[in-house]
């Protein structure tokens, strides 16, 4: 991702984030980006938004314990 468009995004971590292992995630458009907190200039994942909506449905789940 380019470093310009990493600085625009808005990142949020979850509210249930204790420590300082969490992921954040920042919405732009139609995309989803997915990032480790403690690494964050490191690789961002890229889902589209329904790509981002099946993966939330399969943790909600439990598909991923």
């Amino acid at each position: 991702m380019d470093e310009p468009v990493r600085r625009s995004l808005t990142w949020r971590r979850s509210s249930e984030c204790t420590d300082s292992s969490c992921v954040e995630v920042a919405m732009d458009g139609e995309l989803v980006f997915l990032r480790n907190s403690t690494r964050s200039e490191g690789v961002a994942l890229r889902f589209t938004r329904e790509e981002w909506e099946v993966f939330v449905a399969g943790i909600r789940r439990g598909e991923f314990g």
